[in-house]
């Protein structure tokens, strides 16, 4: 997978929630509104949520949920060893298949290095 996957999978989550607020739109806005509450700064801020979303997204081996929350956790000033840590985290609660989602957290840190001129 090239970086351009990663914007694929990236532009594929806003299609699907394009789509499914259309569809849904009680359904979507309320996940939306669960979403702003839970991602607000309370205890933890986003950037330790957006690690532990992306560990858990690892776990789960959701490769959608991996591209978003790295870009997002970067966004909120992660740093890459930060990353990596939270995916290894994610192997030692998941074992080897979380091992392997490991894959796609490095095309996502390399996509969003070059993105932003910070390799």
């Amino acid at each position: 997978m090239d970086c351009e996957d990663v914007q694929v999978k990236l532009k594929e989550i806003g299609e699907l929630l394009d789509k499914l607020g259309k569809e849904h739109p009680k359904e979507i806005s309320a996940f939306s509104r669960f979403l702003r509450e839970v991602v607000d700064n309370k205890a933890l801020t986003t950037r330790e949520k957006e690690l532990i979303a992306l560990a858990l997204g690892i776990a789960q081996g959701c490769e959608w949920c991996i591209y978003l929350h790295t870009q997002k956790a970067l966004e909120a000033g992660a740093k890459k060893e930060e990353l990596i840590e939270a995916g290894l985290v994610a192997v030692l609660m998941a074992g080897g298949p979380a091992l392997m989602h490991l894959i796609p957290l490095m095309k996502a840190i390399e996509t969003f290095e070059k993105e932003h001129g910070t390799e």
